[in-house]
């Protein structure tokens, strides 16, 4: 193991809105840098090959008071399938690491799904956890940095990587690939399973559902996820040796939910918990492999709208929601039996709001709830 210095993590309240005890950040703050940029720049940047998408930060979307009423009516009506959810995928960490698991979620979506799953195991098994949020860049792979620190230690063994939802499986097979790389040049290897609260692109194995509903965490971007921005890559601000970086956006304090979020859930632990014993043995026991139906089923739509880049396609509703937040959207593709129910209602809001046509698909072959479509850029020459 190398003896070089290490940076050390961030916690609350110094960086984040989350108590010390719950999350460690292994990032570098960033938060005294300008890093935000218009939506239409970024995507110009983004889609050119100017720019990756870690080097800037989309400009957080301040949401109007008719969409923080929806995510608290969501937040209401969804607790209590979140809460077995958590208690299911927490359950089978627990079955596949043992009581020393170390929690290691993916900045940012999957850091309020590893608070919950930390506090899942504390309040009904009496364990505290270890938890940690990392970076991993979709095109650039994992922060090495972060796996030294995490290695140096904690057994690596004993690590599980947690996110939010899947997609198209893109973070889970980038996971998988970099932890690969890992191993082969630093000779330490990290299991390489991913553990998400769902798994609607079935390109997981660690979950609590399969179904493609409303986390309401999806709903909002640093004020339900710490006050933390989305991770940076950004060569001018990170050297060899520095985590990946990230802002603190303490001055959105006034707006924060995600304590609310957090304590939302966990009420709901003691009405699931009875539940959650009785099934997951039988979850645990079932045949969970990937099948990759998702990943399918997004090559089916780039075919059919002439989409050669598939990183343009975002499925599920978390992905969705994340393109009408922070990207330049051209449409949304929605179930023709979900479109109207109240799961949605959040995307036809940000829908309607950006002027974004919702268009109807039918139900066959399509695993997800909705699709969001970015908007191809033009490149020189007319050409996509």
């Amino acid at each position: 193991m190398s003896t070089r210095t290490l940076p050390s993590p961030l916690r609350g309240p110094d960086f984040g809105s989350y108590p010390a005890e719950d999350v460690a950040w292994l990032l570098k703050d960033l938060s005294h840098v300008r890093l935000e940029a218009p939506a239409e720049e970024r995507e110009a940047a983004i889609q050119s090959g100017r720019a990756h998408y870690a080097e800037s930060l989309p400009v957080e979307y301040r949401p109007s008071p008719q969409y923080q009423e929806l995510f608290h009516r969501a937040l209401q009506e969804s607790a209590t399938r979140l809460a077995y959810a958590v208690g299911l995928v927490a359950e089978l960490i627990l079955a596949e690491r043992g009581p020393g698991a170390v929690l290691v979620s993916l900045a940012r979506a999957g850091t309020p799904i590893g608070v919950l799953i930390r506090r899942w195991a504390r309040a009904i098994h009496g364990l505290e956890l270890p938890h940690y949020a990392m970076s991993i860049v979709r095109g650039r792979g994992i922060d090495r940095v972060a796996l030294r620190y995490l290695a140096r230690h904690h057994d690596p063994a004993a690590v599980m990587f947690v996110d939010g939802w899947t997609g198209k499986g893109a973070i889970a097979s980038e996971l998988a690939a970099a932890l690969d790389a890992h191993a082969r040049e630093e000779g330490v290897r990290f299991p390489g399973e991913l553990a998400v609260l769902a798994d609607p692109g079935r390109c997981a194995e660690i979950f609590g559902t399969r179904d493609d509903f409303l986390i309401p965490s999806a709903c909002l971007n640093s004020t339900v996820s710490g006050l933390v921005s989305r991770t940076v890559l950004n060569d001018e601000l990170i050297g060899p040796g520095d985590f990946h970086g990230a802002k603190f956006y303490a001055e959105l304090a006034a707006g924060d939910v995600s304590g609310l979020f957090i304590d939302t859930v966990c009420a709901r632990f003691e009405q699931v918990a009875a539940q959650v014993a009785a099934d997951w043995p039988a979850h645990r026991a079932a045949d969970r492999r990937p099948d990759w139906a998702g990943r399918r089923a997004v090559r089916r739509i780039g075919e059919r709208y002439g989409i050669d880049d598939l990183n343009l396609i975002k499925p599920g509703v978390g992905e969705t929601t994340r393109v009408l937040l922070r990207r330049v959207p051209w449409q949304v593709l929605a179930r023709a039996d979900m479109l109207d129910r109240r799961e949605l209602a959040h995307i036809r809001l940000l829908a309607a709001e950006r002027g974004v046509p919702v268009v109807e698909v039918e139900p066959d072959a399509f695993p997800y709830a909705c699709m969001g479509l970015i908007r191809p850029h033009p490149h020189p020459g007319g050409a996509r």
